[in-house]
Parts: C-alpha cells; structure tokens; sequence
C-alpha cells in the first residue's frame, strides 16, 4: 500500500500539472484530529475546476492515480439527484489498498462548500480563489442537548414500537423483527445514549458515523449490553437482546431525564415491558 505522503504527493502534482485544476481541498475523516488513523481511511478530495465537464468526458484521466481495482460513480445513479455542472465525483478503490474519493467541482459551487464543512483543510489553492478558513472542525457533528419534547417523544417512540417487536416474535417474522429493530427502536436507543454522552462530556464531543464510538464515554458493562441487543435469526436470543435493550434504554433513560429536569415516565416503560413479557 502506497503511504501517506505518496498519496498525498500524487494528488498534489496532478493538481499542479494540469491547469484545468485551480485548487485542492480535502474534507471528511483525514481531517478530523478526533478520528483514530488507520489504513482504511479514505482520501476524500476536492479539486475546484473551472468546467466539470472537461474531466466528466476524458474516461481516461483517473487512471494517474493508479491501478483501480473497482469504482463507483454517485453522480450517475438515476436514483439519487445530481449537479454535474458544478460537481462530479469519482469514488476509486486502488489495487494497493487505497481509496481516493475524489470530486471535481465549479469554482462558485466550491466557495459555498468550504464555507458550510467545518472539516475542510486548504491543500493547494494555485490562484487564492478559496476562502480563508479555521481549523478543521467536527463541532457540526456534535451530540446536542434534546428539547423536553424531543426526550419524551424518544422515550414514547421507543417503547410503542416494543409492542411491535412482541408481534413479530410472537409470530417469528424475524425479517420484520430485525427491521423493527433495527430501523426503530434500536434508533431511539442510539439517540438516548448519545444523550448521556451529550451530558458526560457539556455537549462537546461527536459520537461518530453510526455512533461507533460511543464505547469511549460509556461503561464496559453499557458497551457490552449495547453490543449484546444485536442479535441472530434465533427466535430466543432474539427475545433476550430485546429484553436486554429495555433495561439499558430504561437506565440511561432514567439517567438522562433527572439530569436534563425532564423526568421519566415510568408507567409507560413499566405497561409496556409488562406487554413484552405477556406474548413472550
């Protein structure tokens, strides 16, 4: 795998080479100082063009970066919108390893990005075109303090959609269980213990993409119930992640209600376990 500061050497001299290419700026994981580095992360690159079009019809101009093992192209997906005019984006999975998610965009377009990411990092700027900015940032990505209304809404939504989770375990469709699951009751779980992170730390910190490091700021024994709600097709481990979710959402819930002024509304969690463990 080709190191750091080759790939970052190649992205500079093709930038500089080619007069089409006015600056280069960078955004996502690289640029966060609260991001572990690794061999999987991405280069997610910028290059401010004049004419999108130019590198959008030279099929061949890519291939300076190196061998591609199999790529993707977002913007031509007829499922998802696109401005191909003012940006364009290449998404490169290197045979060495390396993966360069590279966009070119208009200059207008680019000095209405970089001012709306805080995780930008000016790497070449040939002609001062870009604006200056501060350090990159992931404050955007910050867990924020809920509304009462919010809390309560997280709680109420939560615990409705066990009656769900009954319904189809009692039937075993696990299919509807796992989406259940996954797409709304483990959501309003995810939500309440980014909040207690939210508390822990004044509301200073991002969990990251998914919440995957939420271990950070939790206890082992919370980590440890949080990871054990992920469950098989087996229609009995599913039936105790499930009851394993109630308790944590029930404690952090707790926790984070008194903390906010809030309070927790116990008889709602108590009819609804009660419902759980009738139909199990």
């Amino acid at each position: 795998m080709r190191t750091e500061n080759e790939i970052y050497k190649l992205i500079l001299d093709i930038a500089q080479n080619d007069h089409r290419i006015k600056a280069v700026y960078m955004n996502g994981s690289r640029t966060n100082k609260n991001v572990p580095k690794d061999m999987f992360q991405d280069y997610d690159i910028v290059y401010v063009v004049e004419k999108t079009k130019d590198f959008i019809e030279d099929k061949d101009w890519i291939n300076r970066f190196g061998e591609i093992l199999y790529m993707q192209y977002p913007d031509e997906n007829p499922y998802f919108p696109s401005n191909k005019d003012n940006s364009y984006a290449w998404l490169m999975q290197f045979a060495d390893g390396v993966r360069i998610d590279l966009t070119v965009q208009s200059v207008n377009y680019a000095l209405h990005s970089i001012k709306n990411d805080k995780l930008c990092r000016i790497l070449l700027d040939k002609e001062n075109i870009l604006p200056q900015i501060e350090p990159a940032t992931d404050c955007d990505y910050w867990v924020t303090k809920p509304t009462k209304e919010q809390f309560l809404a997280a709680c109420n939504e939560f615990w409705w959609c066990t009656n769900n989770l009954a319904k189809g375990l009692w039937r075993e469709e696990m299919p509807y269980v796992q989406d259940m699951t996954n797409y709304c009751v483990r959501t309003e779980l995810i939500k309440m213990l980014n909040w207690k992170v939210g508390l822990i730390t004044n509301w200073s910190v991002s969990t990251g993409k998914s919440s995957k490091y939420l271990y950070k700021w939790l206890s082992k024994e919370e980590w440890q119930m949080f990871l054990s709600t992920y469950f098989d097709c087996d229609i009995n481990n599913a039936w105790k992640a499930v009851f394993i979710m109630c308790d944590l959402f029930m404690n952090v819930a707790r926790y984070v209600g008194e903390r906010l002024g809030y309070g927790y509304n116990e008889e709602e969690g108590a009819r609804a376990l009660h419902y759980l463990k009738h139909h199990i």
